[in-house]
Formats: structure tokens, C-alpha cells, sequence
């Protein structure tokens, strides 16, 4: 038996074969957040979106010592026009099995280095205010907070029913 506690961790460039593992993490924070109904996305898609001819979102891992993924830090490149080019931390998560060994620290540090190698403007992520660890821990790293903005999406059921304007 693999003593977690004694185990070292790679981060890693997250490769096409880590997607099926990327993507049950994926699962895994939806169960969390209590939506895993809202998981629409799928491996095969993921694979066409990050590895097709035009790839829209990078991931680095973290894997154990025996290559098992048990961290994704996933983003994608976002403009501000006030800023310029932005690097977007999609997903932060590590499995809550390998937590408390600095992985979700090692993985923001990937990402900031990414940034900074694409000579990106900002890091930008959100993160639920009632995930109490997770606001913790980013306000340990000195991460700011915008309570005064709001986010707005169009869901499914409103794109379908979009009525566009006639010229």
C-alpha cells in the first residue's frame, strides 16, 4: 500500500491521454458544487477542443509517483480590453484524497509561469463565495476579490430562444 503521505507529485503539461482522468475531475468538482446534472461537456469533446487543429484551453496536472492524475488546473486565454490579453483559470482541483500536499499551490504555480511566459496582462479566475477553503486559501496567495461585479451567462434554454434583432 502507497503511503500518500510519503509521496512526491509531478505537475505536468496535461497531455491528450490525461483527459479521461481531466474529465473525472471534472466530475468530481460538480459533485462537490452540487451540479453534476450541469456537466454537459465530454472527454471526446475536450480532446477536439484542446488537441484539434485550433485548441481553445490549456491544463497542466498533477500526477503521483505511479502517474495517477489526481490534480487539473485547466485555462484559456480571455481579452480585456481595458487590460489585454488575460490567462483564465477555469478549473483549480484537486482530489480530496491528495489535498494538504500544496498540489493546488504547485498548479497555481504553473499557471502564473504560463501567464508570465505568454506575457499575459492578468491571472483571472472565480471561485463560489460559500467555498470557504478555497477563498481562504486564494486570499492567502493575496488574490483580490470584485464583490461589485456579476456574473451573467446565457444558458441553453436562452440561446435557444434568442430572438435576434432585424436589421
Amino acid at each position: 500500500m502507497i503511503n500518500r503521505f510519503s509521496m512526491t507529485y509531478n505537475i505536468r503539461r496535461g497531455q491528450m491521454a490525461d483527459v479521461p482522468a481531466a474529465f473525472a475531475l471534472i466530475q468530481e468538482l460538480a459533485l462537490f458544487e452540487k451540479a453534476p446534472a450541469q456537466v454537459t461537456n465530454t472527454p471526446e469533446q475536450m480532446v477536439v477542443d484542446g488537441f484539434g487543429p485550433q485548441p481553445i484551453f490549456g491544463f497542466f496536472v498533477a500526477e503521483t509517483e505511479t502517474g495517477q492524475v489526481v490534480g487539473l488546473a485547466l485555462y484559456y486565454t480571455r481579452y480585456s480590453t481595458w487590460k489585454g490579453r488575460c490567462l483564465h483559470l477555469e478549473d483549480l482541483i484537486v482530489t480530496a484524497s491528495h489535498r494538504r500536499h500544496q498540489l493546488g499551490k504547485r498548479l497555481l504555480d504553473a499557471i502564473v509561469r504560463e501567464a508570465l511566459a505568454q506575457d499575459m496582462a492578468l491571472v483571472i479566475w472565480q471561485v463560489l463565495d460559500w467555498n470557504t477553503p478555497a477563498v481562504d486559501f486564494y486570499k492567502q496567495l493575496g488574490a483580490d476579490f470584485e464583490p461589485e461585479w456579476i456574473n451573467c451567462k446565457l444558458p441553453p434554454p436562452a440561446l435557444a430562444r434568442w430572438e435576434f434583432t432585424q436589421p
